[in-house]
């Protein structure tokens, strides 16, 4: 995709461009981000990202959830800082430290009561994926069988045994007959609903499936060693899980003496407004996957489970880089900062405004076939609005359309991603420290970007939509961050040039 930028006096374009030319021909042809999103960052903080050529864009990628306190958050600086001037080691591999020992205090601090009093945790490679494998790992150790349930619908890496364990077929080709298939049990969807009935009753089918076929002497299904899901499936299009149906998943898998693993990589550290995303339902899972945000932009991936499948023999499951002693420096320093702020209740109210805005947008553009998500994980699947709809009313998904918004949205200076089934759903990842500023500008810059990309080859149609009545202003329930750690520290959104 082509990016038209004003060239800066001192050149500062033609440097973009020649870095981005380089990387394209030196870096893997399996580059994403790179190719969606042709700026090159120099500079960042808060919500804004400055890129090379000197625009201004506001981020709402976050690192993919990374950034729950968005780019170089004051107290994420002080912490690394603070233990490069301490003379600490970098590295111990799985030695105990004063820093790992905050960070795991302040880490078991926020999980539930019930699951952190008999905890045990085992720090992993550096990313999600890695730590998704130790999962499956352990339960499979503990359990001694080799099966897995796993969702449509999910992702939990790109690993062999966690692209085994998702839903998406085509990254999975390259894998051969290297991982075991699990068993594919129904992920409640309800404006694609597998089912065709929808809402509640669509969720109690899955459930039901799931129940018969587990239940069934004769239903193909070997003893698994785990269960995996997501409380809100990420990349599988903002789509979260009814809190009743995990509730009888929980149930389920109790009942077959099956482990339930939570992927909270992505959700964790109050990005769905709660702390975890398993406290919605009030479920305790028997394995929680951890990373992303809990490295406080640095990469730190981890699995906290019940001290009963603790089996390992010594030396069981290790890792070079389990000992990032900057990343849990930093992860503690964000932990503590998100409970301390009430940022998983501001997420929650924040996305809730934001949702509620959208909705409304969704009335005067029809290529918004849904809006749905939970605190500050939104997303806007977008559909062809001359296509016939499906029985309950869903319309084709529209990848090359939701493609045109993305690219409209950050010639507006927004930065957004998609995700979900045929990549059609437009992903608001926002760091959790967003003003009520911000957020506005946010939904104005991705109101225009819908409008603009939906109207091109209409002749005739308006440059921008229709004014949407944006709620009346209140005071928030729960405060923004305070003043000098959060907002002082967000330069002034300027317009990109």
């Amino acid at each position: 995709m082509s990016l038209t930028v004003l060239p800066s006096a001192t050149g500062a374009v033609d440097d973009a461009e020649a870095i981005l030319g380089r990387q394209a021909a030196r870096e893997s042809a399996a580059r994403t981000y790179a190719r969606s999103l042709p700026i090159v960052p120099v500079r960042a903080r808060g919500m804004t990202v400055e890129g090379a050529d000197g625009r201004r864009y506001l981020d709402c990628l976050s690192g993919a959830g990374t950034l729950a306190l968005g780019h170089n958050h004051p107290v994420v600086l002080q912490a690394v800082r603070g233990l490069l001037d301490s003379g600490a080691p970098l590295h111990i591999l799985d030695l105990a430290t004063p820093v790992k020992d905050a960070f795991t205090t302040e880490l078991f601090a926020s999980l539930p009561e019930e699951f952190a009093r008999d905890a045990r945790i085992q720090f992993c490679g550096p990313a999600g994926t890695d730590a998704v494998e130790a999962a499956l790992k352990l339960v499979r150790t503990a359990t001694g069988r080799g099966g897995l349930l796993a969702f449509t619908g999910g992702y939990h890496g790109m690993t062999a045994g966690a692209l085994a364990a998702g839903g998406d077929v085509d990254a999975r080709a390259g894998l051969g007959g290297t991982a075991r298939e699990p068993v594919r049990l129904p992920y409640p969807y309800d404006y694609r609903c597998p089912f065709g009935v929808g809402g509640p009753q669509g969720a109690r089918i899955a459930a039901r499936w799931t129940a018969s076929l587990l239940d069934d002497p004769k239903g193909g299904v070997e003893p698994a060693a785990g269960m995996i899901v997501e409380a809100v499936q990420g990349e599988g299009g903002v789509i979260p899980a009814p809190d009743e149906w995990l509730r009888e998943m929980r149930r389920i898998s109790s009942a077959h003496g099956v482990p339930l693993i939570v992927d909270e990589v992505q959700t964790g550290v109050g990005r769905t407004g709660a702390f975890w995303a398993v406290q919605h339902s009030g479920i305790v899972p028997d394995v929680m996957v951890v990373s992303k945000a809990v490295g406080g932009s640095l990469p730190l991936a981890a699995i906290v489970y019940r001290g009963e499948l603790d089996v390992w023999e010594p030396g069981a499951h290790a890792g070079t880089f389990r000992g990032n002693q900057l990343a849990m420096a930093a992860g503690g320093a964000t932990l503590r900062f998100v409970r301390e702020e009430g940022l998983a209740e501001r997420a929650a109210q924040l996305g809730e405004r934001m949702l509620t805005r959208l909705r409304a947008l969704r009335c005067l553009l029809p290529v918004m076939g849904d809006v749905r998500g939970r605190g500050l994980m939104i997303g806007v699947e977008i559909v062809d609005p001359q296509a016939d709809p499906d029985p309950l009313g869903a319309r084709p998904a529209a990848p090359a359309l939701a493609a045109a918004i993305r690219e409209e949205a950050l010639r507006r200076g927004l930065i957004i991603e998609l995700g979900g089934r045929r990549s059609a759903v437009l992903r608001l990842l926002p760091p959790l420290t967003m003003t009520d500023e911000e957020a506005e500008t946010v939904l104005d810059r991705l109101g225009e970007a819908i409008h603009a990309a939906s109207a091109a080859g209409r002749p005739g149609e308006a440059a921008r939509p229709a004014a949407v009545a944006r709620p009346a202003a209140a005071r928030p329930a729960v405060a923004a961050p305070r003043e000098g750690a959060s907002r002082r520290d967000i330069p002034r959104q300027d317009t990109p040039r």
